[in-house]
């Protein structure tokens, strides 16, 4: 049991910077006293002690703000930091290295008995006054953003923002966005603002150009190679692009203060 409470101590160090010292963390994080109460309240529920374990919850909740159903799963090193009003429902199940803010609630969206809770695997990251809402599963290392509103299947290692949540970040996305950086640097300009999330129009016309240029390389290159096989000589060194870097920059600094101008009447 003391093991379990010294790891749950140096998860709050490893994700709250504004933790000082063990005592303080011992005697003035609700999130871990919530815990802690649940581990009892969970451990009762499992030997059939009901009410006692309802009471022990409703303890819980008074003292710390925190509502945490005695049947709901909790596996290690799990972090609420803040904790006023979260919501954690029944049936939910929630992994190992999670980390919730303060708002969140894991909620049903039935009344019928059985799994209606939502469940949480490795590493998922929640965002203060989300909702998530169902017998949904949020994958491995997922992150939800403040105040979405989740109702579908999130997949693993993926970022979702809004009401209703949508994707905003994948595993594909950042593949797309290091292509990007990396087609940006061999031409020369600035790799700004060139995330696959980014809302700017002006990023995303520029990530889609860069999107097109290597299509454009990878069809030269290959036109390249099949005349080089018929007995041609040509490709044999592409120039590169030639650009000075201070002028570039101070005229990207010129666009945008244009842009943030008001329109004149």
């Amino acid at each position: 049991m003391f093991a379990r409470m010294r790891e749950d101590i140096q998860s709050v160090f490893k994700r709250d910077p504004a933790a000082r010292n063990s005592f303080e963390v011992l005697t003035t994080y609700p999130g871990l006293h919530a815990i802690w109460w649940h581990r009892l309240s969970y451990r009762l529920w499992q030997w059939r002690w009901y009410w006692l374990a309802r009471m022990i919850s409703h303890l819980s909740r008074w003292l710390t703000g925190i509502e945490i159903h005695p049947g709901a799963r909790i596996g290690r090193r799990f972090f609420i930091d803040h904790g006023m009003g979260v919501v954690i429902g029944e049936t939910a199940e929630i992994g190992d290295d999670v980390t919730i803010y303060h708002g969140v609630t894991l909620g049903g969206t039935s009344w019928a008995r059985g799994k209606r809770h939502p469940t949480l695997h490795n590493g998922v990251v929640i965002g203060a006054g989300a909702k998530i809402l169902g017998p949904i599963e949020v994958g491995q290392n997922a992150r939800i953003g403040s105040n979405a509103v989740v109702v579908k299947n999130v997949p693993a290692d993926t970022t979702v923002m809004g009401i209703p949540a949508r994707v905003a970040s994948s595993p594909e996305d950042k593949e797309v966005v290091k292509r990007r950086e990396e087609i940006a640097k061999e031409y020369g300009f600035d790799a700004y603002a060139i995330s696959a999330d980014n809302p700017d129009p002006v990023a995303t016309a520029i990530g889609r150009m860069l999107d097109h240029v290597h299509i454009l390389d990878q069809k030269v290159a290959d036109l390249c190679q099949a005349v080089n096989q018929l007995g041609g000589n040509v490709c044999d060194e592409i120039p590169e692009v030639e650009m000075d870097d201070v002028d570039f920059i101070h005229a990207e600094k010129e666009a945008a203060k244009r842009r943030k101008q008001p329109e004149q009447d």
